[in-house]
């Protein structure tokens, strides 16, 4: 079992940056990859960024591509999110999972980001 918790969510203006965290418990922290999702009203859960367990590899959404930096802290079990130029289109509920067992089989429970334009 994997329990994650995100935090950093909030308001800003556009062009403004935001940082989420999601800090995990369960099983070891640096033996699986972990990945950003969001979900803005009225659609799907998208795919936003994914990081390698060792944090060597990195994956990220053409929408959020050189704005958006994933990285890790295995030391303190958490994974980030740093967003830059926020843009409008990005409010969204964020969400951190954990990819386990084939999949992305754990899920925080969401932080909301909304960015006024």
């Amino acid at each position: 079992q994997v329990q994650l918790v995100e935090s950093g969510g909030g308001l800003v203006q556009a062009g403004g940056s935001l940082r989420l965290s999601c800090a995990a418990s369960g099983r070891t922290f640096s033996s699986y990859a972990m990945g950003w999702f969001r979900q803005a009203p009225g659609k799907e859960r998208e795919f936003v960024a994914a990081i390698s367990w060792s944090g060597g590899s990195t994956y990220y959404a053409d929408s959020v591509k050189g704005r958006f930096t994933i990285s890790r802290d295995n030391a303190k079990n958490t994974v980030y999110l740093q967003m830059n130029s926020l843009k409008p289109e990005d409010t969204a509920v964020y969400y951190c999972a954990a990819h386990l067992d084939g999949g992305w089989g754990y899920w925080g429970q969401g932080t909301q980001v909304t960015v006024s334009s």
